[in-house]
């Protein structure tokens, strides 16, 4: 992904709100599993770590990259304890669409 395509996802996923929540239990398979229905139907989704977890903003990054793998999302981009992740939609792109014309 292009610094290009990357800072267009980061702008498109300003106004979305967070769908999954990561709180005091940490990463599991559940939350793995609302990632990717979330990400399957949009493309381009925000992932909130809670404030309750205590986490700085290196802890937030590894469990951004750790959900990534585990989810096959790729990862746009960390603000705070706000996570961005795109992955295309092959059926239905909505984003991707005009991603390609990125370059």
């Amino acid at each position: 992904m292009t610094s290009k395509q990357r800072a267009f996802l980061k702008k498109e996923a300003h106004n979305l709100e967070p769908i999954v929540r990561i709180g005091k239990d940490g990463l599991s398979d559940n939350i793995v599993q609302s990632l990717l229905d979330a990400i399957n139907s949009r493309e381009l989704i925000k992932v909130k770590v809670l404030q309750n977890l205590e986490a700085d903003k290196d802890e937030t990054r590894e469990l951004a990259e750790e959900l990534s793998k585990k989810s096959g999302a790729e990862l746009v981009g960390v603000i705070g304890k706000t996570i961005i992740f795109y992955k295309e939609n092959k059926d239905k792109p909505v984003v991707s669409a005009f991603l390609r014309k990125i370059k």
